[in-house]
């Protein structure tokens, strides 16, 4: 038997997962060059024309290295939020942060709680730092229950307790005094991770005011609202305490330096991002009256996706292929109890349209092969 390196353990232990496949990965699989995509919460509006000509602009400065404190985008964003910059870290996206949360907070086989089929990646960084998750069932829709979440929190004293709010993947959002009495209730030695990805597009009920709790990690990203998914730009605000020990173990390197200078535009340009929240709006409406038209049942969003029930778990699967072979990308919840529907995003009016027919024809379809 032949020797060679071997992970750690706790790595060796780690089933293989891939979180997402890729929509290039899946246009591939069906033998296509390019797909419709409206699977990945991305924006179908791209980012602020300001942003792209600040970014078009710093293209011929890509072989430096971005500023490594993103001190000019931190001063923005402290304006914006209220706070200082000590308050702030920058990363490259949510899923980069997530990641070095649990490095920071969790030992091997610490505890942390989630809501049950919540943001998937956070589980992915949990598992694969060695933290034992634990998740708690949310209600039939989706949506995280909060008293259930405090209580399992008291059982089992988590080092971390993950919200996403708006959740994804059920869209549900938790109204701001339901918040507040998860974050005050949790263990004092526990750190609340509240991930507001979605926030921009929340349009009833009220959000979590800014500020800064010394036991609160507040995470933003330039994804979604902004249209920046690619530039891989998220932020965290936070206590000075828990940005000065990010300080001592982050990736100082990683935000590139086309990133920074396109977020830092895209934030200058509000009068942007209110037209895409409104778009997406219109989107959501759009969506919600076409699963009532044809007689599909879609959950109440305040994201920019909407989920539509196709019946079980292998239903929806078979959906989800039918629309790919038709050149649609979408994607569906992998959890129950929502784990029958699919998950698509709101595109542009062109792409909802091609959605709705192709929708409507792979349903036909389905409904056709089950009968």
């Amino acid at each position: 038997m032949s020797l060679h390196p071997q992970p750690a353990a706790a790595i060796r232990a780690v089933p293989a997962t891939t979180p997402f496949v890729a929509p290039e990965e899946l246009a591939r699989r069906v033998g296509r060059t390019s797909l419709i995509r409206i699977g990945a919460n991305e924006s179908a509006f791209g980012p602020s024309p300001a942003a792209i000509a600040a970014m078009q602009a710093a293209v011929p400065l890509v072989s430096l290295y971005g500023d490594p404190e993103s001190l000019d985008l931190r001063t923005a964003l402290a304006a914006r939020h209220g706070c200082k910059i000590e308050n702030i870290v920058v990363g490259s996206g949510v899923d980069e942060l997530l990641g070095l949360i649990c490095r920071t907070y969790g030992a091997l086989g610490d505890p942390v709680l989630m809501s049950h089929g919540s943001y998937a990646t956070f589980a992915f960084q949990v598992v694969g730092h060695g933290l034992e998750l634990h998740t708690v069932p949310p209600f039939a829709d989706g949506a995280v229950d909060v008293e259930a979440m405090l209580a399992r929190a008291h059982e089992i004293q988590p080092k971390i307790v993950y919200l996403a709010n708006p959740d994804n993947p059920s869209g549900s959002f938790i109204e701001r005094d339901a918040v507040e009495r998860l974050r005050d209730g949790l263990p004092a030695d526990t750190l609340f991770v509240l991930d507001e990805a979605y926030s921009h597009f929340v349009t009833s009920g009220t959000l979590v005011p800014d500020g800064i709790d010394e036991r609160t990690i507040r995470l933003h990203t330039f994804s979604k609202a902004y249209g920046m998914a690619g530039a891989r730009i998220g932020y965290a605000l936070a206590s000075r305490e828990a940005i000065a020990t990010f300080q001592k173990i982050r990736n100082h390197f990683g935000v590139n330096r086309t990133g920074q200078i396109g977020a830092l535009a895209a934030l200058e340009d509000q009068s942007f991002v209110r037209n895409v929240v409104a778009e997406v709006a219109r989107g959501r409406d759009e969506y919600h009256a076409f699963g009532a038209r044809i007689g599909v049942r879609t959950l109440p969003s305040q994201t920019n996706f909407v989920c539509f029930e196709i019946g079980t778990r292998q239903a929806a699967e078979a959906m989800m292929h039918a629309l790919l072979e038709r050149g649609v990308f979408v994607r569906k919840p992998g959890e129950p109890p929502i784990n029958g529907y699919i998950r698509v995003t709101v595109g542009t009016p062109e792409e909802r349209a091609l959605f709705y027919e192709h929708f409507t024809a792979a349903l036909d379809g389905l409904r056709e092969r089950v009968s």
